[in-house]
């Protein structure tokens, strides 16, 4: 069904065709474990531990999430940071100044290697249960969001995260908009997630320069239709260990600008926010 503005929720500002949502990934690998990938390209063989990939993947909570906590700051953008229970462990002091910083901290799985579609109900229900914890001990307060790592749940996540009061889950690409979800454990907000402007697949898996991220957000808010067209969910998404360092702050920030220049057609916002706005809405 085309959805059309009169089916957007009364809050979605009149006449801003599309939703830009700020999503920080804050990841971290348990003890043994490092990235599939890094900026070598050339993985090493099965047992080996790559540790070039894990320093790589470490100045993401050393260095990068405090780089762009002060690119948000400038440009005056809430973002959610999509948190591995791991990093909540090992660094409390990040994770509460993201808080304090008025930013939500939302689950990422207890680390990046381990794949809820992988596991036994049994061990995913426990993995959720850690991670929620060292969130909730860090900051004083429950993460409301979920994105999985790799982006890819399994047949029972959404259950566990409603029946433990989760608010929303991303781990969707099969919609423009948000819309509420009912399951044995609880209704919760289904916020879809998009790629297209996504430091990961730009920058490290197509080897794209920099500045590419930037001109992608910017042919979209630029060209896209009228603002009675369609409406739609976008995300700029960046990992605090890759646009954490100078390059990728720099197109961040820059992306962050063309938003607010093109305000007309666009508002900024995160997925807590519009699960808000979803909450009490279905949308055909």
């Amino acid at each position: 069904m085309l959805v059309v503005v009169s089916d957007l929720p009364a809050a979605w500002p009149h006449g801003r065709a599309i939703a830009v949502s700020v999503s920080v990934m804050l990841e971290g690998w348990s003890e043994g474990a490092a990235p599939g990938i890094g900026p070598m390209g050339n993985p090493l063989k099965p047992g080996v531990l790559d540790l070039q990939a894990r320093s790589w993947a470490d100045y993401g909570p050393n260095v990068g999430a405090w780089r762009l906590l002060d690119v948000l700051a400038g440009a005056g953008v809430r973002a959610v940071f999509y948190t591995s229970g791991v990093v909540a462990e090992r660094h409390p002091r990040l994770v509460q100044a993201i808080v304090a910083a008025g930013h939500a901290v939302g689950g990422h799985g207890w680390a990046q290697e381990i794949i809820p579609a992988t596991q036994a109900r049994i061990d995913e229900a426990r993995d959720l249960r850690r991670c929620i914890d060292v969130i909730e001990s860090a900051t004083g307060e429950k993460p409301r969001g979920w994105l999985s790592p790799r982006c890819t749940p399994s047949v029972h996540t959404v259950e566990l995260l409603a029946a433990d009061g989760f608010a929303w889950h991303a781990d969707y690409f099969d919609a423009d908009l948000p819309r509420r979800l009912d399951t044995p454990g609880g209704a919760l907000v289904a916020v879809p997630f998009t790629m297209e402007v996504n430091d990961m697949p730009h920058s490290v898996r197509y080897g794209n320069e920099p500045a590419a991220f930037t001109a992608t957000f910017e042919r979209i808010v630029t060209e896209w239709p009228a603002p009675d067209a369609r409406p739609y969910c976008l995300d700029i998404t960046v990992h605090a260990h890759v646009f954490g360092r100078p390059f990728g702050a720099l197109e961040f920030e820059k992306t962050l600008a063309i938003a607010r220049e093109h305000a007309a057609r666009v508002w900024l916002t995160d997925h807590a926010s519009l699960a808000a706005l979803y909450a009490e809405t279905s949308v055909p």
